[in-house]
């Protein structure tokens, strides 16, 4: 047991790309992007697998067996040995570090990109609460979602 905590450490330890499909995304020009492309370059549009829900006030995502996908960005680190410090400050913009007592909103996971249909380790903020009931963005695309439901009829 100890050897696969190892080796799944070791495995998460060497991911130096971002995926990213809510407000860290280009299209929506959030200060925290700024932040993201002092650190990382844009590789380009990517797909995880996964459902996108509207919360309201920001999305939501989680891992899925069924075979829907979250469109968003996929970014690499320019500097490995700066990672760690650098996905501590998007850590923090995602709620992950919480007062005592406290459930963090997200959760950072390994996941797998796919770029043109090659396959990339990735980190992905998961959401970390229930999502029943809540509304599903059936597209997964959440840029694409709200210019269409802002659209005038």
């Amino acid at each position: 047991m100890h050897f696969f905590k190892y080796l799944y450490l070791t495995m998460s330890n060497d991911i130096y790309k971002l995926f990213v499909y809510g407000s860290l995304r280009s299209g929506f020009r959030n200060p925290a992007y700024q932040y993201l492309t002092k650190y990382f370059t844009l590789l380009g549009e990517a797909v995880v697998k996964g459902k996108m829900y509207d919360l309201g006030d920001y999305p939501a995502a989680a891992a899925t067996d069924e075979d829907k996908f979250i469109s968003g960005e996929l970014y690499v680190i320019n500097n490995p040995a700066e990672f760690s410090w650098a996905i501590g400050q998007l850590d923090d913009y995602e709620g992950l570090n919480t007062e005592e007592g406290e459930t963090p909103l997200y959760k950072r996971e390994p996941a797998i990109a796919y770029q043109h249909g090659e396959p990339h380790k990735a980190w992905i903020y998961w959401f970390n609460g229930n999502l029943t009931g809540k509304p599903e963005i059936e597209s997964g695309d959440l840029l694409q979602y709200l210019q269409q439901k802002n659209k005038p009829w």
